[in-house]
C-alpha cells in the first residue's frame, strides 16, 4: 500500500487518539518501525494488520474506524492539501459527486505511482445517487463514505448516506441529496495559497 495512505492513517491516529496509541498498535501488528515514508509503497499484509491492531486496541469495527479517517482527511487542517483537491471537482455538492468518476486520475496527476480503484456515479434520480467502487483496496469504501459526509458538510449540503455493501464484487453507497443549501458551507477559494 501507498506510503502516502499509510501516513494518513498515521496522521489520524496520532491527531486523534495520540502517540501512544499508535506507538501500541505499530508494535502489535509487528511491524519494526514507527513511522511510514509518504513516498514508498509497503507490503498491504502490514497495513492491514496495522488497521485490525488499531481497532482492536480502540475497540472499534474497522468501518467504522475507516469512515472516521474519511472525515478526518477531509475535516482536519492538517489535510486540507487533500480537501482542496477534491473541491477542485465542483462548485456544488452535485458537481462534486459527478467529478468523482476521475478521481482516481485526478490523483494520479498528482502522485504517480498511488493507484485508487475506479468509482461510478449513478444519477437514479435529480436528488438520488450511487457511487460504485470497484474492487482494489479493502476497506476504501468506507473511507468514501466518510469523504462524502465530510464534503457535504464542506458545501453546507443536507445529504443521507448509506453504505448499501457489495453487489456482485462491487461495493455501493448510496446518497440522497435533501438540501444542496443547508447550511453554509466552509469558505473556498480555487486561487488560495497554502501558508
Amino acid at each position: 500500500m501507498h506510503g502516502l495512505i499509510n501516513r494518513a492513517i498515521q496522521s489520524f491516529v496520532c491527531a486523534t487518539y495520540g502517540q501512544d496509541c499508535w506507538r501500541r498498535a505499530t508494535e502489535a501488528a509487528g511491524l519494526g518501525f514507527v513511522e511510514f515514508e509518504a513516498m514508498l509503497v509497503y507490503d498491504r499484509e502490514k497495513s492491514y494488520r496495522l488497521l485490525d491492531a488499531l481497532c482492536t486496541d480502540l475497540k472499534r469495527p474497522r468501518d467504522e474506524f475507516l469512515e472516521d479517517l474519511g472525515t478526518y482527511l477531509v475535516s482536519h487542517p492538517n489535510m486540507e492539501g487533500l480537501r482542496r483537491l477534491l473541491r477542485f471537482g465542483g462548485d456544488t455538492y452535485v458537481e462534486f459527486l459527478h467529478s468523482l468518476d476521475d478521481l482516481s486520475d485526478r490523483v494520479r496527476l498528482a502522485v504517480s505511482d498511488l493507484e485508487l480503484p475506479a468509482l461510478e456515479l449513478v444519477e437514479c434520480s435529480p436528488n438520488e445517487f450511487e457511487l460504485r467502487c470497484f474492487p482494489g483496496m479493502e476497506g476504501y469504501s468506507s473511507v468514501l463514505v466518510g469523504i462524502l459526509r465530510a464534503m457535504a458538510d464542506d458545501y453546507g449540503a443536507l445529504v443521507f448516506l448509506s453504505h448499501l455493501g457489495n453487489r456482485d464484487g462491487i461495493d455501493v453507497i448510496s446518497m440522497t441529496l435533501v438540501e444542496s443549501a443547508f447550511a453554509e458551507g466552509r469558505r473556498f477559494e480555487l486561487g488560495a495559497r497554502s501558508s
